[in-house]
């Protein structure tokens, strides 16, 4: 027994010592970069402040990171990766449906802790995937933003849904038509569009006829949307555009043709990410904001994704500070939060939810109203 002591400690002194490794599912490069970018400056900065506060329990944070490129094979390939190569004790993403479709059961059979901001509904099942946890709202609590704000706010009725061709862009408009068509509205014209194609021309030209009041768009690709708002401007037509956050992604700004082309966007936001007619922030978003002054550039992305990608590492570093580094124990821990005090929102998990973000915080924000990624509310608010 003394020998078996005495080979099993240092085994242990060194496990406790190594790093806590956090896997990053990153789409960094590709045409549904713009949130991937976002992500990986929050991710990045809590893992140097953690990092620079000691790290936990004495344990240094390290990322790996895999470009994914917004492929699911390369998300599966990096998953696998992770789990029987780097012995990853968590992770972070994909931040794409398509890619967390095809890699949630990977890591529901491994057992991982898995935390995400992916919006396709069925990709929270705690019975399926114990294992993984929804950081950001699902898309229903951001397709309910969405229609209410058309129909209630807007008060309009005839409707184009317009998405990409990946896996969520499909997903998306599927369920974005169905809801609307049961609120009573009218949609007039739905289509799916590869985000590389050029000219967006036809598709818009097409929702003109049909009547269209709205155009609902349902896309990460920045590039897409760019050449939609430029496309609507050639037309001289001033129908209001609403959906995807992605639509005020600042990357936007330097693909239009025009300034104001961005006039009349209004895409979901987050109350934690919107100043009020003074131009002030919520107390804890400002907090933020003057941690990462002069570390983070937050112009150019969206303020949400930054905080987001900030909690979740922050997230799993509580875990393991309060529980153990071990899969379940951190599993365990995150079903107890009710609530985590992040950034993004105040997350709320049980063995039953784990959708944790709450729908009272899920508004609308002007897109082209921008400052530090945050946004002014979209008309119509009190």
């Amino acid at each position: 027994m003394l020998g078996a002591s005495a080979i099993g400690a240092p085994r242990w002194a060194r496990a406790a010592s190594e790093p806590l490794r956090i896997g990053w599912l990153a789409a960094l490069t590709g045409p549904s970069s713009a949130p991937g970018v976002g992500f990986d400056r929050g991710v990045n900065f809590a893992a140097e402040a953690l990092n620079a506060a000691g790290g936990v329990k004495g344990r240094k944070i390290e990322i790996i990171t895999r470009d994914t490129q917004g492929d699911p094979t390369k998300a599966v390939n990096a998953t696998q990766e992770m789990i029987n190569s780097q012995k990853v004790h968590a992770i972070w993403g994909p931040t794409n449906s398509g890619e967390s479709l095809a890699v949630t059961p990977i890591m529901a059979r491994a057992g991982i802790p898995n935390i995400h901001p992916c919006v396709i509904d069925s990709l929270i099942d705690p019975k399926k995937f114990p294992n993984a946890f929804r950081i950001a709202p699902s898309n229903a609590q951001w397709d309910d933003a969405v229609r209410n704000y058309c129909l209630k706010v807007l008060k309009v009725n005839k409707i184009a849904v317009i998405g990409d061709t990946t896996g969520y862009g499909v997903s998306a408009v599927k369920t974005c038509v169905a809801n609307f068509k049961k609120d009573g509205a009218e949609v007039v014209y739905s289509n799916n569009i590869d985000a590389t194609q050029p000219d967006m021309t036809p598709d818009m030209t097409r929702a003109r006829n049909a009547g269209a009041q709205v155009i609902v768009i349902w896309s990460v690709s920045t590039g897409m949307e760019a050449r939609l708002f430029n496309a609507r401007a050639e037309m001289n037509w001033d129908v209001i555009f609403a959906g995807h956050p992605s639509m005020a992604s600042g990357e936007i700004r330097g693909l239009l043709a025009k300034p104001q082309n961005w006039d009349k966007v209004y895409a979901v936001g987050y109350k934690s990410c919107s100043y009020d007619a003074s131009g002030k922030l919520p107390a804890r978003s400002q907090e933020f904001v003057d941690k990462v002054q002069g570390k983070v550039k937050l112009d150019d992305t969206l303020f949400w994704w930054v905080t987001a990608g900030y909690d979740a590492i922050s997230m799993v570093a509580r875990a393991v500070q309060e529980s153990g580094a071990a899969p379940k124990e951190i599993i365990a821990y995150w079903n107890t939060l009710n609530p985590y005090p992040g950034y993004f929102g105040d997350y709320r998990y049980s063995p039953t939810q784990h959708d944790g973000y709450p729908t009272a915080d899920v508004v609308m924000s002007a897109a082209n109203s921008a400052r530090h990624g945050t946004f002014a509310l979209a008309p119509g608010y009190a």
